[in-house]
């Protein structure tokens, strides 16, 4: 039996990015997306679901609100999605099932997906193993979204307006920040050791002087990383 859900999002975009997501989860199942907030508060108390994806600022009606009119008697375990950090509090005072910070990492929203199955399979007493999707994320690359297993990254290399991350076997070019893509990775999995560069810890061979081995490439700890790196390295 699949986990029936919804997405509520006055962004089209946003709601796509979910779907895309979903695809990766077979067990699961969005059986309607909603830009409307009053339309959805009334499909949801008229139709038994599973879980809810809820942005917070809509027009109409905000997330907040549509949660305190929710009068089924099978409610739905709710999840935010939002740009917003700073309503967390408040969202889990309204008994919010998981809070997600947009843009949302595959690797985040992975755990979000376990959270409601074992929520799901604690509630009807069944035991079922959890999704194993190797975590990835997406960049894009001459106009493609190419999918980025994140286990095989060696680094990243900021280039100005643009980055290279760097695998085993390819290298991608793409138009993105070495800020932005790092806050996207595990952080107990990446580290930043030099303004140009960040490097996964897993794929370290040795350490020497201010230089890092990595594979076959040789990468340079910078002056006013040296010390974090190194205690994060040699723990």
């Amino acid at each position: 039996m699949k986990i029936k859900c919804i997405i509520i999002d006055d962004e089209p975009l946003a709601i796509k990015v979910l779907q895309n997501y979903f695809k990766n989860f077979p067990d699961f199942e969005i059986v309607a997306t909603f830009t409307n907030s009053l339309e959805a508060l009334n499909f949801i108390n008229d139709t038994i679901l599973d879980a809810v994806f809820l942005d917070i600022k809509m027009p109409i009606m905000t997330g907040f609100e549509l949660i305190r009119l929710i009068e089924n008697d099978h409610k739905p375990r709710i999840i935010i999605t939002t740009a917003y950090r700073e309503f967390a509090a408040e969202s889990y005072d309204l008994d919010v099932l998981d809070y997600l910070v947009k843009p949302i990492p595959i690797t985040r929203f992975i755990k979000c997906i376990n959270k409601i199955s074992t929520e799901i399979n604690l509630k009807n007493s069944i035991k079922i193993e959890p999704f194993r999707v190797e975590p990835h994320l997406f960049i894009k690359v001459d106009k493609k979204m190419v999918k980025l297993i994140i286990d095989e990254i060696l680094f990243i290399e900021g280039m100005k307006e643009y980055i290279k991350v760097v695998t085993a076997d390819k290298t991608y070019i793409t138009h993105k920040s070495l800020t932005s893509l790092t806050e996207e990775l595990p952080l107990d999995q990446f580290v930043r050791i030099h303004k140009s560069y960040t490097i996964a810890l897993n794929k370290i061979k040795f350490i020497e002087g201010n230089r890092i081995q990595i594979h076959s490439f040789t990468v340079p700890i910078g002056r006013n990383y040296n010390k974090e790196v190194k205690s994060r390295i040699l723990e």
